[in-house]
């Protein structure tokens, strides 16, 4: 952070890019067991979370994600019953996901409980479903849980971690994967979030080549913007166990369901549902 012009800037070497946002004063800081969380007050963005220097949220434009990470997939299912959320500290995916009357349980397993801690302190509008009775945070190691998990259990699985260093890079490999697979009942679905389209395609590309080797045959990447992300536009991706599986959506409830979103439509999934032909070509 420059003291002379009061930004904050993120270079971002994977990209060759960076991003600033013009900052008021630091609010907290905590180094945890796990990493070093910071919290900014922004003059446009609202609060700022940091991880080890990485932006990882802003009260402005959160919702793009946490919105995109839940509801395509869950209306993509059936009936989803059982989420498993892996990850996700801030719980603003905990809270999409609890905006569906039909989700029975939302289990959320973040290895750092300050990170949930400085959420509620910092954006309590994310941890607003927290106390839901359908709700239960656990404060452990996402990989051990998935492991350990009773087979065929789960409908749903999001993997809502940062990028694939430090605490999060056993998120993105065949033997996770293996176990988010036995975990999930056979028209379930995993979803990750998986970074940018434009720039780090191959990182996508290899994602998918692990998912598929621990059972996964079927993949749909969906694109959104995401302006405190490099290149600010981001990705998620659904993964199905069963060749050539179908990622139609339940349209009509998407539409006459009433959910409060700011991003997500049944329109927005149809149009994320196209890829431009460039992500089309990469992913094949």
């Amino acid at each position: 952070m420059s003291s002379e012009t009061n930004w904050h800037y993120e270079n971002f070497d994977p990209t060759g890019s960076a991003i600033g946002y013009r900052i008021t004063r630091k609010l907290d800081e905590v180094q945890s067991e796990f990493q070093k969380i910071e919290i900014f007050e922004s003059t446009d963005w609202g609060n700022l979370m940091l991880i080890d220097g990485a932006m990882m949220l802003t009260t402005k434009d959160n919702f793009f994600y946490h919105e995109m990470m839940s509801h395509p997939a869950l209306f993509t299912h059936d009936a989803p019953k059982n989420v498993v959320i892996i990850g996700g500290g801030d719980c603003g995916t905990l809270r999409e996901v609890l905006k569906h009357p039909g989700v029975e349980t939302a289990v959320q397993c973040d290895i750092d409980e300050q990170v949930t801690r400085m959420a509620e302190k910092w954006f309590p509008e994310l941890c607003e479903s927290n106390h839901d009775p359908r709700a239960q945070l656990l404060f452990d190691d996402g990989v051990a849980y998935m492991k350990n998990c009773a087979p065929n259990s789960v409908d749903i699985v999001i993997v809502d971690s940062t990028d694939p260093v430090g605490p999060a890079e056993g998120l993105f490999n065949k033997s996770f994967y293996e176990s988010c697979f036995a975990a999930l009942r056979e028209d379930g679905i995993l979803v990750q979030q998986s970074e940018s389209p434009l720039m780090l395609i191959e990182l996508i590309k290899e994602m998918r080549a692990e998912m598929g080797k621990a059972g996964f045959q079927s993949f749909q990447t969906l694109p959104f913007p995401q302006p405190c992300y490099p290149t600010g536009w981001w990705s998620c991706t659904m993964a199905r166990k069963s060749a050539g599986a179908n990622f139609s959506f339940r349209e009509r409830d998407a539409r006459t369901d009433g959910l409060k979103t700011d991003y997500y439509s049944a329109d927005i999934h149809r149009g994320a549902q196209t890829l431009p032909p460039f992500v089309a070509r990469a992913l094949g």
